[in-house]
């Protein structure tokens, strides 16, 4: 399992991604789920999976391919985030329809993936997708600005109580930080190193990114506030007693 979360807000992107992959316990391994194409000065595209990692693999190869031997049309060329989400869609369903036609006897096999697509391009503003593995996909919006792939129950509560399109980038980092660490105490299926990126529009570059290993001073810091911050608050509500629901 996996889990990545990306929020589109005023200032800019968000985005956080595990690295765990895990096929049964004796299959653990780690993979960069969050992959960056840029072009300084032009346009960041940032793209999160989770899902199959044979069909992830294959469609980040296939638009690195694309771009390498310059075919027509490509991430370098798309003209804007919606249209490189239509690209990005169309390539996620041709793997997936590939791979399903060659293993028609494998009946319990699963090639979906879901896929989370962030940044910018010269001339327009900064978007987010969430792109399905039929190859559609949604836009955020103002009143719904992130997205989670993956394992994404454990993490969903603190993004709903703090974000909004007006969260400064820095306290949104730090939410999706606080979402992924609930994440890891909950479901051993997600784990460390952690990927990062924090875009601010207009920028057009992506310096912002950040690899978070179980050593980090900052992640240590904040998981072990937030845990004790919960704890200390927990203490505090009123304590229940029977009286409590007794009829008057």
């Amino acid at each position: 399992m996996t889990y990545c979360v990306a929020m589109c807000l005023a200032d800019g992107l968000v985005f956080a991604s595990d690295s765990r992959t895990n096929a049964g316990v004796d299959h653990i391994a780690t993979f960069k789920k969050l992959h960056v194409f840029h072009q300084e000065g032009e346009r960041v595209l940032v793209l999160q999976s989770a899902g199959n990692l044979a069909t992830t693999q294959s469609v980040i190869s296939l638009l690195s391919a694309r771009i390498r031997t310059q075919q027509e049309p490509n991430l370098m060329q798309v003209t804007s985030l919606y249209d490189a989400a239509m690209l990005i869609g169309k390539t996620l369903l041709e793997v997936i329809q590939r791979d399903s036609s060659n293993q028609q006897n494998c009946s319990n096999t699963n090639f979906n993936c879901n896929l989370l697509l962030g940044g910018q391009i010269a001339g327009e503003t900064h978007r987010l997708f969430h792109i399905y593995p039929e190859g559609n996909f949604i836009e955020a919006t103002r009143d719904t600005p992130y997205f989670q792939i993956g394992e994404s129950k454990y993490g969903k509560p603190i993004i709903d109580r703090v974000l909004t399109i007006d969260t400064p980038l820095e306290q949104a980092m730090c939410c999706a930080l606080i979402s992924i660490d609930s994440t890891l105490r909950s479901n051993l299926s997600v784990g460390l190193p952690l990927d990062t990126l924090l875009y601010r529009s207009g920028s057009l570059s992506s310096a912002g990114q950040h690899r978070i290993t179980d050593s980090d001073p900052y992640f240590n810091r904040i998981r072990k506030a937030w845990s004790e911050g919960l704890l200390h608050t927990f203490r505090t509500l009123p304590t229940w007693t029977p009286a409590e629901w007794e009829e008057e």
